[in-house]
């Protein structure tokens, strides 16, 4: 984790203190569900409970212990018999270290999960009401970069809206996919502990029984939800992107918000850079990276290994943290962007007409022209105006060809922008409901 990536919410669920915790919380669960089970005192289980709920875990002590013994769950249950005392030998009871390691880590992704959903509803919220605002505000559709026909800038980011609510219906079920837990000892067989330890211990975390854990939790799992972070980081870079591009200078629709004192080069006092969304760009690419690790994780050796562990370590806490600020950024990015609706209009016109050349096209087909024919009648007046050599509609009306079949008022009917925005309410009735 990185500072200046990083926010104290998501930051705080990857603290050693929350960590420590949770290990506690899985201990005393269990140690409480033994109890109810008549397999330990339950005035030792109490004792425990109470005593650890009032303690503030010593990480420096359980690091030095750690030094020595060269085990971290050890070093922490060694801690915590020193709070605890005599009382401390029923924790742990039948339990191994992946039952505490692979339910705590669980119980962080869907902490992370939460913040994630979380800032996914605001960037949805912002969005929505930038679409609405600019719903019937017409700008240029490109494909390959190049003018292709209108669109508006409400549907653009209606696109944007309907993408990230997939992503946040991905993370509601990679959020489900990661909720389980594991109490079943050594390989996973229950053989010193009962399976309604893990049952008790799963509902009292809010999380499901995993079915088999092996010992570890199967890391299939955690592969489809590092993978989901890193759809939803492709999403940001696609956004995020679309924004860069419109703030080129040659274009200058839309452009990042310029604060007030802020300097865009060291060297060129005129310059306003897309930094917030170059800076998702690459942020993007972490979190995406992320992901093949994660995958790699599946294949452990029999019952289990540890060769996930350090894996896990790294990419839990950058991916999600990682991720819920480029989230917050791009919510950022989209509830100031500077819209310059004069500039569309600009840009539209810019090509003297080429925009329509497929509804031109069109009309003469529908007067009888083969598809060919309309095609090289409408691509032969439609070059000179690419090369800047007049506009489009006088070209046509002085076409023989194309005035032979249509008249000047049916080739005029055909410049209207009004036409290629007719279905912008469909397109938002679909995207965001009737209302």
């Amino acid at each position: 984790m990185i500072e200046r990536y990083s926010r104290p919410e998501m930051t705080a669920i990857w603290s050693p203190e929350t960590k420590f915790r949770i290990w506690f919380e899985i201990e005393a669960h269990a140690t409480m569900a033994l109890a109810e089970l008549g397999v330990v005192p339950m005035e030792a289980a109490r004792i425990v409970w109470e005593k650890g709920s009032a303690a503030t875990f010593d990480i420096a002590r359980i690091d030095s212990i750690e030094r020595e013994v060269k085990h971290d769950v050890i070093a922490f249950l060694t801690h915590l018999a020193e709070i605890v005392g005599p009382e401390a030998r029923f924790v742990h009871q039948g339990m191994t270290s992946s039952d505490v390691l692979d339910t705590c880590f669980n119980v962080q992704l869907t902490r992370a999960a939460d913040l994630l959903i979380a800032d996914l509803d605001a960037l949805l919220a912002a969005l929505k009401r930038r679409a609405f605002e600019y719903k019937t505000t017409p700008t240029i559709g490109r494909s390959h970069g190049i003018h292709a026909e209108p669109t508006t800038f409400g549907v653009k980011l209606a696109q944007a809206y309907a993408e990230f609510e997939r992503c946040r219906a991905r993370l509601v079920a990679a959020r489900a996919e990661i909720a389980t837990c594991a109490i079943s000892g050594a390989v996973g067989t229950f053989a010193n502990i009962d399976p309604r330890v893990e049952e008790y211990v799963a509902q009292k975390l809010g999380l499901e029984p995993e079915p088999v854990s092996t010992q570890v939790i199967p890391r299939d799992r955690h592969a489809m939800f590092f993978a989901t972070l890193g759809v939803v980081a492709s999403s940001i870079e696609r956004l995020a992107t679309e924004v860069r591009h419109l703030q080129r200078s040659e274009v200058l629709e839309a452009e990042e918000y310029f604060s007030p004192g802020q300097k865009g080069s060291s060297a060129m006092p005129h310059k306003r850079n897309p930094v917030l969304t170059e800076n998702l760009t690459g942020l993007a690419r972490m979190v995406r990276a992320y992901a093949l690790p994660a995958m790699e994780n599946v294949a452990l050796w029999h019952e289990r290994d540890i060769s996930h562990s350090s894996v896990e370590r790294m990419i839990g806490p950058d991916a999600t943290v990682t991720l819920d600020f480029a989230l917050a950024r791009l919510t950022g990015v989209v509830d100031k962007l500077v819209v310059y609706p004069e500039n569309m209009q600009k840009n539209l016109d810019r090509l003297g007409g080429l925009v329509h050349s497929q509804r031109v096209m069109l009309a003469l087909t529908q007067k009888g022209v083969s598809r060919e024919d309309s095609y090289r009648l409408v691509q032969r007046n439609a070059m000179p105006v690419w090369r800047g050599e007049g506009d489009f509609l006088t070209l046509l009306k002085a076409d023989a060809e194309v005035t032979e079949r249509m008249s000047d008022a049916e080739i005029e009917e055909c410049f209207d922008l009004a036409y290629h925005l007719k279905h912008v309410d469909t397109i938002f009735r679909r995207v965001f409901g009737e209302a």
